[in-house]
């Protein structure tokens, strides 16, 4: 069986910008921003552990991760009170001022490290939106740069047969009321997407080739077996159960099941007009699941050097 395999993660911008990352001799010299992780969705502050020490250890970037725990989500039940989550015209506020305070509380600190400096933003998933939400509400003082990984920015179609907006209108807001993405000297705003899989259309017949380009930047060997038991390859005019399944989570996000994501986020989803959108090959979505060497997502060590660049003073 031939498998499409790639030996390197290959980032595809929307305009021309350097992804190369500095060599470990260039890195001594650089001088990075501190960073607050943003966690995504139903994700708690543990599950950046590791991204926060490659941050650290690696890169020497000073990093806060905004503390939040799986329980703490519980408390958008709150929403279903307001007549308008079933409206579909939630807005952010009251709702998540509890995750909104967190964030604050970490910036906080983070402008502690940087003793007078300016900050970086990394918001991951919902994360993303959430940290615009977080800019608009609190100001851009001391932030230089939000960079959103896998973070669904666009609130689906409306209209569309079996479409819900799982946000209830929170995407709707955001892209209303919140400020336009930008990539000037001042502030940037930088949104990676993975692909990692192609999505298929539930019942109609197609050919999916899906892809996960493992290792990354490793010599290391991966027999077929592996890369077997770790994905369902689909095989000539064979669309995969779990394609489909992919497909409709990608549906409920943009509308359409036959593109191109990170497992839960479609690539279209997660870039923004006026940001610097970049793609990267292979990237799955969520640290939860994820494999750095099989499956890996946008924290993993060899995806954060296609990245970390964007951090620096």
């Amino acid at each position: 069986m031939a498998l499409a395999l790639s030996s390197s993660l290959k980032p595809l911008c929307s305009f021309s910008s350097s992804t190369t990352s500095p060599s470990s001799t260039q890195q001594d010299s650089f001088s990075y921003r501190p960073a607050v992780i943003l966690p995504g969705l139903g994700n708690n502050s543990s599950d950046y552990l590791k991204l926060e020490a490659t941050l650290k250890e690696n890169y020497g970037v000073p990093t806060v991760v905004a503390k939040v725990s799986r329980l703490d989500w519980l408390r958008n039940a709150a929403g279903l009170v307001d007549p308008n989550y079933w409206r579909g015209t939630l807005r952010p506020r009251p709702v998540l001022d509890w995750y909104l305070k967190r964030v604050d509380e970490a910036v906080q600190e983070a402008k502690e490290l940087a003793q007078g400096g300016n900050l970086s933003l990394v918001g991951h998933s919902a994360g993303g939106w959430l940290a615009r939400v977080y800019l608009e509400e609190f100001g851009l003082s001391h932030i230089s740069l939000l960079l959103t990984l896998g973070t669904p920015h666009l609130p689906p179609p409306k209209g569309l047969s079996g479409v819900i907006d799982q946000t209830r209108g929170l995407l709707y807001y955001v892209e209303k009321h919140c400020s336009k993405a930008v990539y000037t000297p001042h502030l940037k705003y930088v949104c990676i997407a993975g692909r990692y899989i192609q999505g298929a259309q539930l019942f109609r017949n197609s050919t999916v080739k899906v892809e996960s380009t493992v290792p990354i930047g490793s010599a290391q060997s991966i027999s077929e077996d592996a890369i077997m038991n770790d994905l369902s390859t689909s095989i000539s005019n064979t669309t995969t159960l779990r394609a489909r399944f992919v497909g409709q989570g990608y549906k409920q996000v943009c509308g359409q099941a036959d593109v191109w994501g990170d497992g839960v986020v479609p690539e279209v989803s997660a870039h923004l007009e006026g940001a610097l959108n970049i793609s990267l090959d292979g990237v799955y979505h969520s640290p939860v699941g994820s494999d750095d060497v099989l499956r890996p997502w946008y924290g993993s060590p060899a995806v954060v050097e296609k990245w970390i660049h964007h951090l620096l003073s």
